[in-house]
């Protein structure tokens, strides 16, 4: 059953301090979120994702934001833990959080509609320079349980590493959030194919935007306006065209509007999604023996295995 969900990202630059404003540095950097956040409440998003240190001073060196970071207390979680209670919205809070001493985790915690934080995601994969500043790489990826889908949170330089979007897709998560001061190009759109999932990019000062699980961009900012909202649904699913030609026409013969078929072109594999309010995509695909992509590579990969006695190994597809 079609499953909509509204999402804004903002990729809006960091605040710039100013010293004779009368205002303290943290009344400013709140002040800024407060001004971008009004842009795309009137939008009534379900979800909304700030960039990677998005209460950081432009002007600020790692060190000035670390030490704001320490002192400042909860006061920018306990602002955007308001605006979610009044707006009934989810929020990603991307920040440092402090452990022991001075040591410190690059995170994101996701604020529910309750103004709750309903998870934290730490970044896993802490570039040499962080690292050697006291940053604490994270455990793994998470994944948390909303009320319109399974959600995935990765930061920054994590969009490099293989190992770490493996790991993620293996958690079938259907929509992953990106915070982040770098862009990272074909990787996002790669991480959303592979995972199968759709993709939401906050990136400071950069092109950000929604990705769909078959890696074409559904909504982004421009050089003008530094956010976008958009409504995608999550109630879809990957599949191949080999064996399946035939069958995706059945059923769009038989649901019409209910089914919403989309090829990106030069792929292969569609993005099938159910516009239903009575049935779900799976339950589509089951009833006309489609399969998912993942099962058609692993299908493939099982013949592959009868006629030259490979390992499944051998040869990676897809994820």
């Amino acid at each position: 059953m079609a499953k909509y969900v509204k999402i804004s990202v903002i990729g809006a630059a960091m605040c710039n301090k100013t010293i004779d404003s009368g205002r303290s540095s943290i009344d400013q950097v709140i002040a800024h979120l407060h001004g971008k956040l009004d842009q795309v409440l009137p939008d009534q998003p379900d979800l909304i994702v700030l960039p990677e240190f998005c209460d950081m001073c432009g002007s600020d060196t790692i060190e000035q934001y670390r030490e704001s970071c320490s002192s400042r207390g909860s006061r920018v979680f306990e602002f955007l833990a308001e605006v979610a209670r009044q707006h009934r919205t989810w929020i990603t809070y991307p920040a440092l959080q402090f452990t022991s001493g001075r040591s410190w985790k690059n995170s994101v915690q996701l604020i529910n509609r309750h103004g709750q934080m309903a998870t934290g995601y730490d970044k896993v994969c802490l570039t040499i320079g962080e690292m050697e500043a006291g940053g604490i790489p994270g455990e793994g990826p998470r994944i948390v349980e909303t009320e319109f889908g399974r959600v995935a949170m990765i930061v920054c330089f994590d969009l490099n590493f293989d190992e770490l979007r493996k790991q993620v897709a293996q958690q079938s998560p259907d929509l992953i959030l990106f915070s982040s001061m770098y862009h990272g190009g074909l990787m996002q759109e790669y991480w959303a194919y592979s995972c199968r999932a759709h993709f939401a990019a906050a990136v400071t000062g950069l092109p950000s935007r929604v990705i769909s699980p078959v890696g074409q961009t559904i909504a982004t900012t421009t050089n003008y306006v530094d956010h976008v909202t958009t409504r995608i649904n999550l109630d879809c699913r990957v599949v191949h065209l080999d064996y399946h030609a035939e069958k995706l026409r059945d059923l769009k013969r038989k649901y019409g509007p209910g089914v919403r078929i989309h090829d990106p072109g030069l792929l292969a594999p569609v993005l099938v999604s159910s516009e239903s309010d009575a049935v779900s995509t799976a339950e589509m695909l089951r009833e006309f023996e489609i399969e998912l992509l993942d099962d058609y590579l692993n299908r493939c990969r099982g013949v592959w295995s009868n006629v030259h006695g490979a390992t499944s190994n051998d040869c990676q597809a897809g994820r």
